[in-house]
């Protein structure tokens, strides 16, 4: 079932008070594209991540940042987390954490590569299969958002090799209610793809605070390596203190 939101999606919002830090510091933790935990559908991928922040009073920041992804035969998912770095860094951005997760089992794992340590646990019940940001699935609900906006279907097209249905959802504040006393017009777009059970891009605009993209790219339809799924040698456990998945 698709989400239902206000004005502002409350998702976008809290992306924005990550970004509220310095941009070194950011790592990437959108659930835009949410790899689900579905059997019988392996790839291997990196999701390309691009923002421009407006700030207040300040210049306009481009970011960007990688996620390596990944799925198997089992379902089980495995992301890496990277910090924000400037657009124009010709290098990769630094590793923040890795997460895999198991749905056979409900275990999941954080590695955190810079201390070498690792926390695991299991989740008390399965997440769903998906996020509530799927709105171009089959199984999305086509009702609109609010009075103030409406969707319109973009077909199926290609994006990066990989068939997907795009849907493009525009909000507009009045005038009359904005704080900059014109007509405010947010976007959002997602592309879903049937055969990868997920959405594989996810476009965001607001006039206000910037945009967001994030496309999976680089897609290989097989097993991934299963040593992906394990922690590696010399990795020591977190024992103490209480982990918060992030």
């Amino acid at each position: 079932m698709r989400s239902r939101f206000a004005l502002v999606d409350v998702s976008w919002l809290v992306f924005l008070v990550l970004l509220a830090a310095t941009p070194g510091t950011l790592a990437q933790n959108t659930s835009g594209i949410f790899l689900t935990p579905v059997a019988s559908a392996p790839f291997t991928g990196v999701i390309d991540v691009e923002r421009t922040m407006i700030q207040p009073n300040g210049p306009v920041l481009n970011l960007k940042t990688i996620r390596e992804v990944a799925r198997d035969s089992q379902g089980r998912v495995y992301n890496v987390f990277r910090e924000f770095v400037p657009i124009s860094q010709g290098t990769a951005p630094p590793v923040i954490r890795i997460h895999f997760y198991d749905p056979q089992t409900r275990s999941y794992t954080y590695l955190y590569p810079r201390q070498r340590t690792y926390w695991t646990g299991t989740v008390n019940h399965p997440p769903a299969t998906g996020p509530a940001d799927l709105v171009a699935s089959p199984a999305a609900n086509s009702v609109p958002l609010n009075q103030f906006a409406k969707d319109e279907d973009l077909g199926t097209h290609t994006v990066e090799g990989v068939a997907a249905h795009g849907i493009r959802e525009t909000q507009t504040i009045p005038a009359a209610t904005s704080s900059t006393g014109n007509d405010i017009v947010l976007t959002d777009e997602y592309w879903y793809s049937d055969e990868l059970h997920m959405n594989v891009m996810v476009k965001h605009n607001d006039p206000r605070t910037g945009s967001l993209t994030m496309t999976l790219t680089q897609v290989t339809r097989t097993d991934p390596d299963p040593a992906l799924f394990q922690v590696p040698e010399g990795y020591k456990p977190i024992t103490t203190g209480r982990m918060t998945p992030q």
